[in-house]
């Protein structure tokens, strides 16, 4: 990271509830709450078929912007291949009016289909268009965020003469934080995005990894690195009782990511942040020394309590890298 600059923290709104229907008083108190707290942004996620019971992400940063002032609004990420690029980015200038110029957008090409195929059926794309989908999509949103008409004929969607107003407050649009981990993702997030979305599933070893590339090619783009924010999403339980979290954290990715830890069966000790508040110091410090610059903690549980020990027991002991 830039030497000697501050530290900033975001909050993963409360957005999956595996344990009942979604509690919006949690989500009402959770969020205020943060802003309290003085943290930097509020995160959703994003996923919008599949088993796991996850609130959408814009239609609750919807929410968000109307009970909260002042904190920024992201999204880490959404998967635009799958999304009408022109409603996106209707819904996305919208959100933008009704937060007063808060939102971050971040986007990504979605998981890959090797892993999971059926992310993509239900939207009736051929998974291996996803990249260019990506790619002709946001074109397409720039292009209506900043244009007073656009025309563009791509291989997917022709647009001749079309408007769309409002534009966003932001200008030229919402910054755009593009996340990934292959090499070519984290190149085209330096070519195409305003920023980097380091996910919650990528251990600190390969962000550090991730981020060296990052600042290799935005040298070689000739781009300012100081205006080129870092952030990375982390899962995170602090527990004094270090057996209750794992077995804890365990479970919660048994039903959130089994795909993923039934190849990564140390996933847990590899990704999280978690264990007694001295432990939780040193995974974040760790973050921060591989170059994140805006760290999203993401509570897995007791959210309330997580956020006001984070706060009062860890983010006082975080040190720049």
């Amino acid at each position: 990271m830039m030497a000697g600059k501050p530290i900033k923290f975001g909050a993963a709104i409360p957005q999956v509830f595996f344990e009942g229907p979604p509690d919006m008083e949690l989500v009402r108190k959770s969020v205020q709450r943060a802003e309290e707290l003085g943290f930097d942004s509020l995160w959703t996620q994003d996923q919008v078929a599949g088993f796991v019971p996850l609130l959408e992400c814009l239609s609750l940063l919807c929410y968000v912007a109307a009970i909260t002032t002042k904190v920024r609004l992201g999204i880490s990420v959404i998967v635009t291949p799958v999304r009408n690029p022109v409603q996106l980015a209707k819904n996305i200038s919208t959100l933008d009016h009704l937060s007063g110029g808060r939102v971050i957008v971040g986007v990504g090409i979605g998981p890959h289909p090797d892993h999971t195929p059926e992310y993509y059926v239900p939207f009736g794309i051929e998974p291996k268009t996803r990249l260019k989908r990506f790619n002709e999509g946001l074109d397409i949103m720039k292009s209506l965020w900043t244009e007073p008409k656009t025309n563009i004929k791509g291989e997917f969607f022709t647009l001749d003469g079309v408007s769309m107003e409002p534009k966003p407050i932001q200008k030229p649009h919402p910054p755009i934080w593009i996340g990934g981990r292959h090499p070519d993702a984290l190149r085209r997030s330096v070519r195409r995005g305003d920023g980097f979305m380091g996910s919650g599933p990528t251990s600190t070893k390969d962000f550090a990894g991730h981020v060296a590339l990052v600042r290799q090619f935005l040298e070689e783009e000739g781009r300012d690195p100081a205006t080129f924010p870092i952030a990375k999403r982390c899962f995170f339980a602090v527990d004094d009782d270090e057996a209750r979290a794992k077995a804890r954290l365990d479970e919660w990715f048994a039903n959130r990511y089994p795909w993923i830890l039934a190849n990564r069966p140390n996933m847990v000790e590899e990704i999280c942040v978690w264990g007694k508040p001295e432990r939780c110091v040193e995974g974040i410090n760790a973050i921060v020394a591989a170059g994140a610059e805006l760290v999203v903690p993401n509570p897995l549980w007791d959210y309330s309590e997580q956020m006001e020990r984070l706060v009062e027991e860890i983010i006082p002991h975080v040190s720049p890298a």
